[in-house]
């Protein structure tokens, strides 16, 4: 299974998502992550998102802020969005009933807040979030 987490610059959320998500699932996964805007593109994750994930043992300094494409609908199974901008910015570019189904909120009807702007804490708010979320997403899969 193929996994995209997506949100706005790919620096703040979507690269803890995609951590926190490839430190729970086995090599059987490629778990990725993209932002729906351009401005990051090539960039680390931002230093309060891989400082936040190495308090809890997972290393995101490897990852590379990338665009979300028209070809990730092909390419990935799951499409988890951080927010209502990101899941309206993804579903626009969906060309089938098939990508849009791929595609959701990864709070289901919350928005995960854009840390950016703020301090330490809504980093490590953002990570409890994520880490929550992906549990749920994990045990739907029920691995053995």
């Amino acid at each position: 299974m193929k996994i995209l987490m997506v949100c706005l610059g790919n620096i703040c959320r979507s690269p803890l998502a995609e951590g926190i998500m490839r430190s729970k699932l086995n090599e059987d996964f490629f778990v990725d992550s993209a932002g729906t805007g351009d401005w990051h593109v090539g960039q680390l994750p931002d230093k309060r998102s891989i400082a936040i994930a190495k308090s809890y043992g997972i290393d995101i300094s490897m990852q590379r802020a990338r665009q979300f494409q028209v070809e990730d609908f092909d390419i990935f199974d799951r499409i988890f969005v951080m927010d209502a901008s990101n899941l309206k910015n993804v579903l626009v570019l969906a060309q089938t009933d098939e990508h849009r189904k791929k595609v959701r909120l990864i709070l289901n009807e919350k928005d995960v807040p854009d840390p950016y702007y703020g301090g330490d804490e809504g980093f490590a708010n953002v990570f409890r979030m994520l880490d929550e979320a992906t549990d749920e997403f994990v045990k739907t899969l029920n691995l053995k």
